[in-house]
């Protein structure tokens, strides 16, 4: 049980009823309106008392409800008071602790469900009916959002998101490790990407705004089935992953809008040093200074329009135009030719890839 909400209740109740009450776990742990309220000599004799007998029973001046599930007692309920209004309140103290403690566990349950399967902790065969067990939609259109912070946080965040999707029957928020949110949400329409993306901006801007934490985002691919969940989790973490190697400035990143960088990720470094080495054959990357990397990042966001890219870089076309010669004198590779263009641009984004691997070692 949640001690902190069965907590909460017992004041609240206690104000109603006017009554000191409470409750008493399996492991004995009382949860009481008034911390004086059980001595320990009492709680000792009511254990004692409920391991063989389990009716509504009073004692030195409380009224006891014992609540048996599976022919154990799974808690007691206690009133202050031995008459029968006392008697009368453990009854409506069992309906109300009960349907709160069914709403928790099954919360509790599905939250559990949900990260075993992220974490590939369940078997596949066994995903539909423990979903169908736990009353989880098999055939809904999801999507999973991957939420890390930069740093250790305490539970903030997560409350914080909790807070956004309140909806615990269809949109499911787990705490994956110290660093990363995974937010399982359920999809109404046709949602496209601007949407998803709208979504995380979102939960960005409230965590930047509410708990000072810079938070960056993966979004995986949507998806129609249950079984699906743990690969639109993949994806989202690959997008985490590859973001930090060629997008590292974005703070909301998509598996589908990834482009030629998620093939990059997955190719081994001795092959793309091959590449690097056969499309270089002049001279390295590496011999290319500040100033015209810069250019070349301009001239290939400008469509390798000349004429724009001179005026963005304020300076004249000839001196673009040397620049560019230098870079064809350096690499071997001539920037205004599309296909030049293309092997030049892959081989920049390989060796990005190899220096992130480098710095990981």
């Amino acid at each position: 049980m949640n001690v902190r909400l069965f907590q909460q209740m017992t004041h609240q109740m206690k104000e109603v009823m006017n009554r000191d009450l409470g409750i008493i776990t399996d492991s004995g742990f009382v949860v009481s309106s008034n911390d004086a309220c059980i001595s320990n000599n009492d709680l000792e004799c009511v254990l004692s008392f409920t391991a063989d007998n389990t009716d509504t029973f009073t004692y030195n001046g409380f009224t006891y409800k014992p609540i048996v599930s599976m022919g154990k007692v799974e808690y007691i309920i206690f009133v202050k008071g031995d008459d029968t209004l006392a008697r009368n309140y453990s009854d409506i103290l069992q309906v109300s602790f009960s349907s709160v403690k069914s709403l928790y566990d099954d919360k509790h349950d599905k939250l559990n469900f949900i990260k075993n399967f992220l974490l590939d902790n369940i078997l596949p065969g066994d995903i539909l009916a423990k979903a169908a067990e736990l009353h989880i939609p098999i055939d809904s259109k999801r999507v999973v959002f991957l939420i890390q912070t930069d740093r250790i946080t305490d539970f903030s965040v997560l409350e914080l998101i909790e807070g956004m999707f309140p909806n615990k029957q269809s949109d499911f928020i787990v705490s994956i490790d110290e660093n990363n949110i995974a937010l399982v949400k359920e999809l109404e329409g046709d949602s496209g990407l601007a949407d998803l993306q709208h979504i995380a901006k979102g939960i960005c801007d409230n965590i930047n705004t509410e708990v000072m934490v810079k938070a960056v985002i993966g979004i995986g691919t949507v998806i129609n089935n249950v079984k699906e969940i743990a690969r639109s989790y993949k994806e989202a973490r690959v997008a985490l992953e590859v973001g930090k190697v060629f997008d590292d400035e974005k703070s909301i990143l998509s598996y589908e809008d990834l482009g030629i960088g998620r093939l990059i990720y997955q190719l081994p470094t001795t092959l793309c040093e091959l590449f690097l080495t056969e499309v270089f054959k002049k001279g390295s990357i590496d011999d290319l200074d500040q100033e015209i990397i810069f250019t070349i990042q301009k001239f290939f966001e400008n469509n390798l329009n000349v004429s724009e890219t001179s005026r963005q870089l304020y300076v004249h076309r000839n001196t673009l135009v040397y620049r560019l010669d230098k870079i064809q004198k350096i690499t071997g590779l001539d920037l205004r030719v599309f296909d030049q263009a293309i092997i030049f641009k892959v081989a920049m984004m390989v060796n990005k890839y190899l220096r992130s691997n480098t710095m990981k070692l």
